[in-house]
């Protein structure tokens, strides 16, 4: 916020109403009194789900209202879409008609969460006080610029909302389109087989359930060269080869690590590391599993991972989907003390269906196509997520006027000072 620019404390622009937790008598599942809200446990993406009822309700956030946690986590926000009786975890604030809008005062405060933040952390356990949340501090502006200024990042929120839908879309259609793929594969002309039910000729039982009778069973240690990394860490010299961590496992290929070394001190050699050539499969196999990723050089892995060169009759990508798709399977085998892991024996033990190579291709091609549409779009949510944040910056510090033009989120954002 810029020095010039006056600031108002929130109670001055609206009705604030700290939650208060009413006695267990009063709540209840058959839908008596209002929904009731402890804290964000039941916040969603934007407006919450209860799942309870309280009657009669003590406290109550009005349709319209703001919800905020008080609690930690301090600061996280919901819009109530009706009214909510709400609990000690919360609190809430409408604006005053006719002095604030109500989106302008959510974003607003958005803004200036680190106000909040700062309070919390001198309370035994992380929350806020009434007192902490009305004098939270606010830009000044007339009802007209407000309504104005809650227009444009609304209609970037919209945006955002829409694109963060389209996301969930995908990894929805990439769900099923995942199971279908690994359990009826498809045709030589690029097709899903029918179903098991439609065609029951077309399928065999396996260890795996039921896939299609071309296709086989194998274990991971039959279809590639399984590779363990080094004892401990060597030091990192700025070599040639990247080292690689379960952090790098982000996508179909494996980050390119900054940390590099070089293979050629007495550290490495004591370690026992190894070099993995390009295309090997990297895993993990200590504490998160389901993780997996194609290397596309060579590198070295650290403890947490494993390795798999395929052989002749698997692609890496397809190794790498079903690795990703054995998360439950491997969850079971596991070897717990206060974490879990993976041995070389169990690494090598993960069963793997097996088709043609063309088919494989096929499958592989269809998986990426999904994962490439997702990927864009969670560019185009990044972009809109920083487009956001300069104009909140720019608007509600006072440094940028409000724009005449509307805003168009799908081109870069232009604010005319």
């Amino acid at each position: 916020m810029s020095d010039s620019h006056c600031t108002v404390s929130l109670k001055s622009l609206a009705t604030i109403t700290m939650g208060q937790s009413p006695d267990s008598s009063c709540v209840n599942t058959s839908e008596r009194g209002l929904p009731f809200l402890q804290g964000c446990a039941e916040f969603g993406a934007y407006h919450p789900s209860a799942k309870v009822f309280c009657s009669p309700p003590l406290r109550t956030a009005c349709a319209g209202s703001t919800l905020i946690s008080v609690r930690a986590p301090v600061g996280t926000m919901n819009r109530a879409d009706q009214d909510y009786c709400i609990g000690r975890g919360l609190g809430a604030f409408l604006a005053i008609p006719g002095v604030a809008d109500d989106m302008f005062l959510k974003h607003a405060v958005e803004q200036n969460i680190s106000y909040l933040d700062r309070r919390s952390q001198g309370s035994t356990f992380l929350a806020i006080s009434a007192n902490d949340l009305q004098t939270i501090p606010l830009p000044e502006f007339d009802l007209p610029n407000q309504q104005r200024i809650a227009e444009i990042l609304s209609t970037v929120d919209e945006a955002i909302e829409q694109t963060e839908a389209l996301i969930a879309k995908t990894r929805q259609i990439k769900a099923g389109l995942m199971h279908d793929l690994f359990t009826r594969g498809v045709t030589p002309d690029g097709q899903l087989r029918p179903t098991r039910e439609e065609a029951p000729q077309f399928y065999k039982e396996s260890p795996l359930g039921w896939i299609p009778k071309e296709w086989d069973v194998k274990i991971a240690g039959d279809l590639a060269k399984s590779i363990v990394p080094g004892r401990d860490k060597p030091d990192l010299d700025g070599g040639r080869y990247p080292w690689i961590t379960i952090t790098d496992l982000t996508g179909s290929q494996v980050s390119q690590s900054n940390a590099k070394l070089s293979l050629s001190s007495a550290s490495v050699r004591k370690a026992g590391s190894r070099v993995l050539p390009s295309n090997t499969v990297v895993m993990s196999c200590v504490g998160e599993f389901g993780i997996a990723s194609v290397a596309s050089c060579e590198l070295v892995i650290n403890q947490q991972l494993h390795g798999f060169v395929a052989g002749e009759s698997v692609r890496p990508d397809w190794l790498m989907l079903v690795l990703r798709r054995s998360k439950s399977f491997v969850e079971r085998i596991a070897t717990q003390t206060t974490i879990k892991y993976l041995n070389k024996a169990s690494c090598e033990s993960i069963p793997i269906p097996l088709s043609c190579l063309d088919e494989q291709d096929q499958i592989v091609r269809r998986v990426f196509a999904v994962e490439e549409a997702a990927s864009v779009e969670g560019e185009k949510l990044k972009t809109l997520i920083h487009i956001k944040a300069g104009l909140m910056a720019d608007l509600l510090s006072g440094r940028v006027g409000v724009p005449i033009a509307p805003i168009d989120c799908g081109q870069e954002a232009v604010v005319n000072g």
